[in-house]
């Protein structure tokens, strides 16, 4: 019987340009909510043609889809490009699309945050709104125009959770606030998950997948900003943990504490 050590914890990177490199990049917030909840984080680079998938899965004990600056490309999910819905980042969507995928089958905890909740929608076959602003009735959920992380990443509306939603169960309010960084939205949402909450103007805030081995939910906002003192954040990131302490068990074979 192996010995349990602290959990690892797979992080999407973006691929941005600088200093004459491509650097595959996730920010500290993200590596700060996994340390928080004492576990390991690992970046993976976004290099779909050099990656072995399956072993990747086969190492984690949970992956977090990070948010970025960038979106999804259209034709990812049927619809034509615009120059306004840049930046994208292609490498990107072509190394996440097929890992969500693959570790659902694998039932490895995920938890997807704001571009990467879209991309648990568009890697099960939904759609997307590229510019949800612009549709009629909805609120504008871009983040404020400030140089301050602090107010960028302020909790700025409400969502509901809905009967029966295992979020709510999970932070123990029918309603909490989040923060709001973002232009996409759900459209259509992907085969097999259902909605846990949702914005006071309709908006898809948050899901999981209703038949998925592990624990496996995407929100739109960023609870990762907050998670060491925003109590539905925290809570968030330990239910995470928990999973991934389970999961770690299971591949290790020892026996759950």
């Amino acid at each position: 019987m192996r010995a349990r050590g602290t959990p690892l914890i797979l992080v999407t990177a973006d691929v941005r340009p600088g200093d004459n490199y491509e650097w595959h990049a996730a920010a500290e917030t993200y590596l700060r909510a996994v340390t928080s909840i004492g576990a390991l984080p690992l970046i993976l680079p976004s290099m779909a043609d050099r990656i072995d998938f399956d072993a990747a899965v086969e190492a984690a004990d949970g992956v977090l889809v990070t948010g970025s600056h960038s979106n999804i490309h259209p034709r990812r999910y049927g619809r034509a490009a615009e120059a306004k819905h840049e930046p994208f980042d292609g490498q990107r969507d072509a190394t996440t699309l097929p890992l969500i995928r693959l570790l659902l089958q694998r039932g490895v905890p995920l938890l997807a945050v704001c571009r990467g909740f879209q991309e648990l929608n568009v890697a099960l076959g939904g759609s997307l709104v590229a510019e949800i602003h612009e549709v009629e009735g909805r609120a504008d959920h871009r983040s404020p125009q400030s140089e301050d992380q602090d107010t960028r990443f302020g909790l700025a509306h409400e969502v509901s959770f809905r009967e029966g939603s295992r979020l709510r169960d999970i932070v123990g309010r029918d309603t909490i606030r989040v923060n709001s960084l973002h232009r996409q939205g759900v459209e259509h949402l992907g085969r097999g998950l259902v909605v846990e909450a949702t914005a006071e103007d309709g908006t898809i805030e948050a899901v999981r997948v209703a038949e998925a081995a592990s624990f496996a939910f995407g929100v739109q906002w960023h609870p990762e900003y907050w998670a060491e003192s925003d109590p539905p954040s925290r809570a968030i990131f330990a239910a995470f943990a928990e999973a991934a302490r389970h999961r770690q068990a299971l591949r290790l074979g020892i026996a759950a504490e």
